[in-house]
């Protein structure tokens, strides 16, 4: 049955890894509409709104969508194209799975983490204001919903999946008040779940320990900003952004991206790594419920990086972003 999913190509390497990424898709036999829109610094060119509201109607019709990187201003310019959408839609759960590749150059070996943040609220939500010149205030938001919303939501993903132990990752011992009541959330809804372990951990100790030893974690559950900065640093110990698949999900919509940047030094030189978004499209897939698809893909990735060992430069090979993606759609046809 055809299904019609919201299409955001970005910028930089956006077009080019989310083209590659439809291409896979087609050839693992989904019967996908595309609606594209522009969004960030090509939506301001054209007089538009930098998050059009032809876009968020689009998601909210279809809910899902695709998105490459977007281009965010440093220090100027408009907030974030994906802090928007997030608030926008309500996309309260960030789901970062983190898988080491066997035979990538890597860190570490046998890392298999799940990150999930909150992704609406805290200090990443930018709400802030000049006091007087000089003098800028930041305000960190906890509430008691959000912070249920995405424990709830967690221990409900441990469970579909598999998964044994969540570790709440928190600062409590100084902001006692506001990741206090991130953690005293946490811990009423796991008492909710007693077939999952749960613990917690201050994050600046949980930062030392994953860069010692990744492999002793399983499941992590933070708040905006901390979420964001250690879901990156458990994509290093795997190999980079470059093979990292990202989710906002929500109780109606999900937006699945390539949770690098846009890398606008390489845009149009045909070299970027669209593995990322590819392995986002397979988040999607699952998501659903296009599992043997998600798995054909999945297992066709695994074909091109591990035994033929088919890799972009990023990832220490020679192939551009074409050759790649001929790669995968070649696996996904042999039987």
């Amino acid at each position: 049955m055809s299904r019609t999913i919201t299409l955001l190509p970005g910028d930089g390497i956006g077009p080019e890894v989310t083209a590659a990424t439809v291409r896979v898709l087609e050839a693992v036999g989904t019967d996908f509409e595309w609606e594209s829109h522009i969004v960030g610094a090509e939506a301001v060119q054209q007089g538009e709104a930098p998050l059009p509201t032809a876009v968020t109607d689009s998601i909210r019709r279809n809910k899902i969508c695709l998105k490459g990187p977007v281009t965010t201003p440093v220090g100027k310019g408009f907030r974030s194209i994906n802090v928007q959408l997030r608030q926008a839609l309500e996309l309260y759960a960030n789901l970062r799975p983190t898988k080491s590749i066997p035979g990538l150059d890597a860190r570490f070996k046998g890392v298999d983490l799940v990150v999930v943040r909150e992704n609406t609220e805290g200090l990443y939500s930018g709400i802030e204001h000049q006091v007087v010149p000089g003098v800028v205030e930041s305000l960190k938001i906890i509430t008691e919903k959000a912070s249920t919303r995405v424990a709830e939501f967690a221990f409900e993903y441990a469970r579909a999946n598999g998964r044994k132990r969540i570790t709440a990752v928190h600062k409590a011992n100084i902001m006692k008040l506001s990741d206090g009541l991130f953690l005293d959330c946490f811990r009423r809804v796991a008492e909710r779940y007693s077939d999952i372990e749960a613990d917690d951990r201050i994050i600046d100790a949980m930062c030392m320990n994953l860069v010692i030893r990744p492999e002793a974690y399983d499941m992590l559950l933070l708040e905006n900003l901390y979420g964001d900065i250690v879901s990156d640093l458990c994509s290093g110990l795997v190999g980079g952004l470059g093979v990292s698949p990202g989710a906002n999900i929500g109780e109606r919509e999900a937006v699945f991206e390539a949770v690098h940047g846009s890398a606008p030094d390489i845009a149009g030189l045909g070299v970027a790594n669209p593995m990322a978004l590819m392995r986002s499209a397979v988040l999607m897939l699952h998501h659903l419920g296009l599992s043997d698809e998600g798995e054909r893909l999945s297992t066709a990735l695994k074909q091109v990086v591990v035994i033929d060992k088919v890799r972009t430069r990023d990832l220490g090979g020679t192939v551009g972003t074409h050759e790649f993606t001929e790669a995968v759609v070649r696996a996904i046809d042999t039987p």
